[in-house]
């Protein structure tokens, strides 16, 4: 199963603060992206609030995480955006259905 992090994040109302995150997050998919079992690490930003950012995290399965926690780009990540956010990170995860079979609906 595909295990999927939703990570949402919030900056101060600082047009340098929304910026400064806009491109650490572009920067860290560019270098979480090629992590090993890494399927994707996509980043976004909410067509209403500017303010607020989603990191969708895909990986082959809920183990392939320690590659991504042993890069070294992770301890530079955290120590930069949080200054710039007006409230803790918020991570969820899930497992992905399976989407390759019928199915039989009731």
């Amino acid at each position: 199963m595909v295990y999927t992090l939703v990570c949402t994040l919030y900056t101060l109302d600082d047009p340098a603060c929304i910026q400064n995150v806009k491109n650490k997050l572009i920067e860290a998919s560019r270098i979480y992206s090629k992590d090993k079992e890494t399927l994707s690490w996509l980043v976004m930003q909410d067509v209403k609030d500017p303010r607020m950012f989603k990191v969708v995290e895909r990986y082959q399965e809920e183990g392939s995480q320690k590659y991504h926690l042993a890069n070294p780009y992770q301890k530079t990540f955290d120590p930069y955006v949080m200054p710039f956010l007006a409230k803790p990170i918020e991570v969820l995860r899930h497992e992905e259905l399976d989407t390759s079979k019928d199915v039989e609906i009731a």
